[in-house]
């Protein structure tokens, strides 16, 4: 099969490789200590860099010299090594909105080995941003494998509210969770709820341990304890507990903890 090929000059590969990582030819100037106008004959061919600020693009770009020295044969089937793979269709794409918020993309897709996506709405392997998703992501909404933000969502999450399958936070829900007011499987909080779960104030699920607990199986509770559903008498009495024993700023967990018994 016929496959349409390019030689690739100095200038071209400089060209793309600044497109692909993002800068402006003013921005690589600033970088570099170079004029806007030095970049641009670099790009067209009109000069060369010099050897110290070839070194210093083969670091940036993280490709050989010998790949930028070299004029090739160049395809979709070449990477920036000269091997045939794929990269720009296989290993990352990019793409950035024009629009920008104090000098932030709106929105910034970067997707490949080594790459972060940095942008008020930023998907990537690596994501920072407003809202991000990525595999490892950190923003206000954060949703990923390892996830850090206000609103985490993930595998191992950390946040003000916190989901995952370990999620650590203010509110944390989970299969293991530990926070302020916790519920999973383990929950370990002030206030937990769960499979196992063991709670400073409020405790209630399966197993239960607390200063008042609740539980279906087992419950050891320091203030109060009972095994089995609460009747309508005792749920009000644990509500009396509650508003006594626990402290004026946790009230909402405490409120949000009655919620959960009654039903």
């Amino acid at each position: 099969m016929h496959r349409e090929e390019n030689i690739m000059t100095i200038g071209d590969k400089l060209s793309k490789l600044r497109k692909q990582n993002n800068y402006t030819q003013e921005q690589l100037a600033d970088i570099l200590g170079v004029s806007r106008q030095a970049i641009s004959k670099w790009e067209s061919n009109a000069s060369y860099p010099e050897t110290e600020k070839l070194i210093q693009l083969s670091n940036m770009y993280h490709c050989s010299l010998d790949y930028l020295l070299r004029d090739e044969m160049e395809s979709d089937d070449f990477n920036k090594n000269g091997k045939s793979v794929n990269l720009e269709k296989h290993f990352y794409y990019e793409k950035t909105s024009e629009k920008k918020i104090k000098g932030i993309p709106l929105w910034h897709i970067n997707i490949g080995p080594g790459r972060t996506a940095k942008g008020i709405f930023a998907v990537g392997l690596r994501a920072k941003g407003i809202v991000s998703v990525g595999i490892a992501s950190m923003g206000v909404v954060s949703v990923g494998i390892a996830s850090i933000g206000v609103l985490s969502i993930g595998i191992a999450t950390l946040g003000i509210v916190a989901a995952g399958n370990i999620a650590v936070g203010v509110i944390a829900m989970g299969a293991i969770c530990v926070g302020v007011l916790a519920m999973g499987a383990i929950a370990v909080g002030a206030f937990s709820g769960g499979a196992l779960a063991i709670g400073n104030y409020v405790a209630a699920g399966d197993y239960a341990r607390g200063a008042i607990a609740i539980g279906q199986s087992e419950a050891y509770g320091r203030i109060y304890q009972k095994v089995g559903e609460l009747s309508s008498e005792e749920y009000g009495q644990v509500c009396d507990l509650i508003t006594k024993e626990v402290p004026s700023y946790l009230s909402w967990a405490g409120n949000i903890m009655k919620a959960f018994l009654k039903f």
